[in-house]
């Protein structure tokens, strides 16, 4: 499985929502702290563009010290239609300050130092520090992840709906046996997918690939394989 600060660090890097918390904007609209952009410095330090007018840019440019405060609350929400669409969310605690010179005209870039982070999603919940966090590298298929998500929702249904059949004793008739598959999240190690049984409950079942899926290549051929094994099952069911 994928480490917390592997976890955080492709939540930090994705496309997720995310919102900066600072003191001294309170009375913000959500829109105004939200980042334009962020990134990963090479010291694991991470870089909010806003607008050189915004209320964190104002916060930062006037707080004492050269430096304030700050959260930056990332929330990850599933891509395709499932109840409980939130997968995960992260907060990444630090000092933020100015970092002219690198934004475009009627911008400004925000550094974040940071000092502690927490994540709390699909895996589990735990702490990260600021070392582990700048070791860390992303998942390599976040970029896609999105994209690859909802073509297997809206494309690959039938494939979907066979995994069932590699849920053992869940996937037989009776009050428990899966009426609907749903795929839920794809990293480099398998596929999750969130199921629907009989009764209406929902749960969450994961495939293992065999070995990680370094690029989008790798991915095809674990799917492939994955879905093959699902419609020998169902074949011989």
């Amino acid at each position: 499985m994928p480490s917390a600060a592997e976890r955080t660090r492709t939540l930090v890097q994705s496309t997720c929502s995310a919102v900066l918390i600072v003191p001294g904007a309170d009375g913000a609209r959500p829109d105004q702290l939200v980042p334009d952009a962020r990134t990963v410095g090479t010291d694991g330090e991470v870089f909010l563009l806003f607008p050189a007018d915004s209320p964190p840019v104002r916060a930062a440019t006037h707080a004492q010290a050269g430096e304030l405060a700050a959260v930056l609350e990332i929330t990850d929400v599933a891509p395709v239609a499932v109840p409980n669409r939130v997968r995960g969310r992260a907060w990444v605690s630090g000092w933020l300050t100015c970092a002219p010179g690198i934004a475009a005209p009627g911008h400004m870039m925000l550094r974040l130092e940071v000092g502690e982070l927490y994540v709390d999603d699909l895996w589990g919940d735990g702490t990260v520090g600021p070392e582990d966090f700048a070791r860390a590298l992303p998942d390599p298929l976040t970029a896609y992840e999105t994209e690859l998500l909802q073509h297997l929702a809206a494309t690959h249904d039938d494939h979907v709906q066979a995994l069932s059949t590699l849920l053992g004793h869940r996937a037989s008739d009776g009050p428990c046996a899966v009426r609907r598959v749903v795929p839920l999240a794809l990293d480099r190690f398998g596929l999750r997918v969130r199921c629907r049984d009989a009764a209406g409950r929902w749960f969450d079942a994961r495939f293992d690939f065999p070995e990680p899926a370094g690029n989008v290549h790798g991915l095809r051929r674990a799917m492939h394989a994955l879905f093959e094994t699902a419609q020998a099952d169902h074949g011989q069911g």
